[in-house]
């Protein structure tokens, strides 16, 4: 084909008709003629016969124009040549000629009128480029004029307005780059003001305009600047949230979580915070501990910074050691609330932000959001179990470095109310029971109770050996909530006061510690500041309940207008009217009525001084009980004690009378025998000096056992000039079922807080200890009444008597005389006087003995 197109350029264009005749001229290419064509057309052909012909063609015919065929059939030629092979092959040859002919016809007049219209467009191309080359003459006609018009300043004019141009846009470029080069300075002035979230969001522009002017040299220093000054942003955002963990401020934590939203690092934000509280409470207890011990230590030293936190507070002394444990538990607590207000915080922000996710459209943020806020509360939920364990380790640590056993029972029930708040602190957090906490404190408070204990029970033997029995005067509504070792009991549960110093709560709903001090304040500030203000108002002025009326009764004595005519002579006789010999005098009659007016105003309890103290020990076991449940068996036990003691005691000294006990009477009841058995078996030392050939384990059980008591020698219980002390055995028998009935009142309270496998101990010490208190009147006051009257004397004055009387004497018989005689001893003695004030004791009680038949059973009721 290449060679059709040269030879058509070399003739020219022509005409399609033209053109096709022109082709015939070319020899060297064979194309068959119209003729030809004709014939060929004319020939009958056989498709698949021509395509056998063209395909039998060898493939080196089609490989180049640059092919020599008849070089190439030459040297194909065989040595030997034979006619008729040639002619074969040469008849094949041109049968394939035939065929490649044809087929080339068919192609030409089956593409004819494409060529045609390919001809035209060239014929019409080359008359456009013909109209091009004038165009481009003329063209460069014009540009050598205006060559020649134009002058090189004019050109130079033309350039420079296009620089001023490019200039321009430099020079914004320039202040630009300024701008950014100056903006760490705005950056650190913005960190100065704790605006994390526009630092973050001037730091992320500026590196996005950066980006724009990357082609600049000294942008990519400045790049890097950037991303140095985001990290510094990072550090100091971090340093900022660890503020947090002890001072929460909304303010504040707001931008910091705006900030790490900004950084797209939420998650990585919550982690830090957990790794910041844990750090916190670590860093927070030892300086704490680390500051008192350097204050007690009083000197420069360092040695203790390098300390660990558990050696650290073996070092606290005891009169620092409540001071710090309050400090203490102030800053935990700060921690603490830091944590539940961040929780608040985010529980309010989650829910504005569920609110206005709720009306925008952009579902993948709103999913990733979602997410992001259910990994902050599940993380902000672990984490209070976490905190709360950390605090209950460092305060078990501080707990267990010092031996409380030697604190005051004042200070001791101090740390128990702080611990105790401390474990409300904890369940009103987490909902933990502080199994740490409670473990800790009873090991401490069961070693310090024990030593108590042990030493209140000495000081109970030395008060009941130093015991007169006398009247303790009390007001008339005396009871025992009265005393400041009971106040807890009629006070409620409050949580911002101890168990023990609570106020009246005003409002039946529940607030929580950090409801009530979310806003400022410390539950743990009031401990330190408390003072108990109030004074016990239980003792009796004289015996009144107030000096007025002590006053106006006495005015009412002084009177004797009141008073009968017949009263007011000495004495008449009731039968003959006479005046006896021997006169009452008005100052008896006096005394008499001041008496019985006293009788008859006051009507207040029998207790001594020991009973008092009774009663103040089992409120403070009481109270240390209320505060820590866990050894409530401990405390109610060795309440138990107390009582088993004070009863010994009381039988001891006024009861036991084994002459009596022989006559078998039956003064004292089986069960009251074995209770006092039981007693003198558990508690009782009867041994004088320890045998150093005794086991251990018997060292031990006498360790926990108390001396028996000794009565008083200025008690005299033999002198039948004050029958024999029944004042003092009154007094102490009363004081007893007196004791004996606030242990009633308190069994509700203490069956409330033992534990239900123990309470059977509890029911058996009332039933078999406490209700026999009162069957130790009987052989007490029966000692009494065996020794009242001599027996034997007034027996042998009887048998002396001369019964067949003829006449009627006007004078007694002795024995009747002597009869009357201790008869009006014992009147004068039931009325007693005890620290200057008359009472009257439970004479009738006291009567009836005296009045019973004799020990001996030979004597009838006194009738005589």
């Amino acid at each position: 084909m290449q060679k059709i197109k040269s030879l058509m350029t070399r003739q020219g264009l022509k005409s399609p008709q033209e053109s096709l005749s022109d082709l015939g001229a070319i020899e060297s290419l064979r194309v068959p003629g119209k003729e030809e064509f004709r014939e060929l057309r004319e020939q009958p052909s056989d498709p698949q016969a021509e395509q056998e012909l063209i395909n039998s063609i060898e493939q080196v015919y089609f490989s180049a124009d640059s092919f020599d065929v008849v070089k190439y059939e030459l040297e194909k030629l065989p040595s030997v040549l034979n006619l008729q092979e040639l002619e074969a092959y040469r008849d094949k040859l041109k049968q394939q000629q035939a065929a490649v002919s044809k087929k080339v016809a068919d192609l030409i007049l089956e593409k004819q009128p494409a060529y045609v219209k390919e001809l035209e467009r060239v014929t019409s191309l080359q008359t456009g480029l013909q109209l091009a080359a004038v165009i481009c003459t003329n063209g460069r006609r014009h540009l050598n004029i205006a060559k020649e018009g134009f002058t090189q300043a004019s050109l130079g004019l033309l350039a420079n307005q296009r620089k001023r141009q490019l200039l321009i846009g430099l020079l914004k470029s320039l202040r630009t780059i300024k701008t950014l080069q100056r903006t760490d300075v705005r950056l650190s002035e913005m960190l100065e003001e704790e605006d994390y979230p526009g630092a973050i969001q001037l730091c992320l522009e500026c590196q996005k305009a950066a980006s724009t002017f990357k082609h600049y040299s000294c942008i990519s220093e400045l790049n890097s600047k950037l991303q140095d000054t985001l990290e510094q942003i990072e550090e100091q955002l971090d340093v900022a949230l660890s503020k947090i963990c002890k001072n929460f401020d909304i303010n504040h934590y707001t931008k910091v979580q705006q900030a790490y939203r900004l950084l797209g690092k939420t998650q990585t934000a919550m982690d830090q915070l957990h790794m910041h509280f844990t750090q916190a409470i670590h860093n927070t207890v030892f300086q704490v501990v680390l500051g008192y011990v350097e204050l007690c230590a009083g000197n420069t030293d360092t040695k203790f910074q390098k300390l660990q936190y558990k050696d650290l507070c073996t070092h606290v002394t005891p009169d620092s050691y409540i001071p710090c444990l309050a400090d203490l538990c102030k800053a935990l607590w700060e921690v603490m609330l830091s944590y539940y207000r961040t929780m608040e915080w985010h529980e309010k922000h989650d829910n504005e932000d569920t609110a206005s996710a709720s009306e925008g459209s952009n579902m993948i943020g709103t999913e990733e959001t979602n997410f992001d806020r259910g990994y902050i509360k599940k993380k902000l939920e672990h984490g209070l179990t976490r905190i709360w364990q950390d605090v209950q380790l460092k305060v078990k640590t501080y707990l267990l470095g010092t031996d409380l056993s030697i604190f005051k029972y004042d200070d001791f029930i101090f740390v128990l109310d702080i611990i105790s708040r401390l474990m409300q602190v904890g369940e009103e957090f987490c909902g933990s029971k502080s199994e740490v906490l409670q473990e800790s404190i009873r090991k401490q408070s069961v070693n310090y109770f024990k030593n108590y204990h042990r030493t209140r029970l000495d000081e109970l033997r030395m008060f009941l050996e130093n015991e007169t029995w006398e009247l303790c005067p009390v007001k008339s509504n005396f009871s025992i909530l009265q005393l400041h070792e009971f106040k807890f009991m009629e006070q409620s549960r409050s949580p911002s006061v101890s168990p023990s110093k609570q106020p009246v709560s005003t409002s039946s709903k529940t607030v929580t510690l950090f409801e009530q001090y979310c806003s400022g304040g410390n539950p743990f500030e009031i401990q330190a500041n408390h003072k108990d203000e109030e004074t016990e108002d239980v003792l009796a002025s004289n015996g009144y309940e107030s000096d007025e009326q002590e006053k106006s009764a006495y005015q009412e004595y002084d009177s004797d207008s009141d008073v009968p005519e017949e009263l007011k002579r000495d004495y008449v006789d009731e039968q003959t009217g006479d005046v006896p010999v021997k006169s009452v005098s008005r100052e008896t009659l006096k005394s008499r009525k001041k008496s019985d007016y006293s009788l008859n105003k006051v009507n207040a309890p029998i207790l001594t001084n020991t009973t008092l103290n009774v009663i103040r020990l089992v409120g403070k076991y009481m109270q240390m009980m209320n505060i820590l449940k866990p050894i409530a068996f401990d405390v109610i036990h060795f309440m138990s004690q107390l009582f088993d003691y004070y009863l010994y005691a009381i039988y001891t000294f006024f009861g036991r009378n084994d002459s009596l006990e022989s006559t078998g009477l039956g003064l004292s009841s089986s069960r009251l025998r074995t209770t006092l058995n039981r007693i003198q078996e558990s508690l009782i030392d009867l041994e004088v000096s320890a045998d150093p050939t005794a086991t251990l384990t018997a060292a031990e059980e006498r360790k926990e056992k108390v001396p028996s008591p000794h009565l008083s020698q200025l008690v005299v219980l033999t002198s039948g000039d004050t029958l024999y002390g029944l004042a003092e055995r009154v007094v102490a028998t009363e004081s007893l079922v007196f004791l004996a009935e606030q242990f009633e009142f308190l069994q509700p309270h203490l069956d409330a807080v033992m534990p239900a496998v123990k309470k059977p101990f509890l029911q058996q010490f009332y039933s078999q200890t406490v209700s026999t208190a009162s069957e130790l009147r009987k052989p007490i006051y029966w000692i009494v009444a065996g020794k009242a009257l001599d027996y034997e004397q007034m027996l042998l004055l009887m048998a002396n008597v001369k019964w067949d009387v003829k006449e009627i004497m006007s004078q007694h018989n002795i024995y009747v005389d002597a009869l009357l005689k201790t008869k009006s001893t014992n009147e004068s003695l039931g009325h007693l006087r005890t620290n200057e004030q008359s009472h009257r004791f439970k004479m009738e009680m006291v009567m009836e003995f005296l009045q019973s038949p004799t020990p001996s059973n030979l004597w009838s009721p006194l009738e005589a």
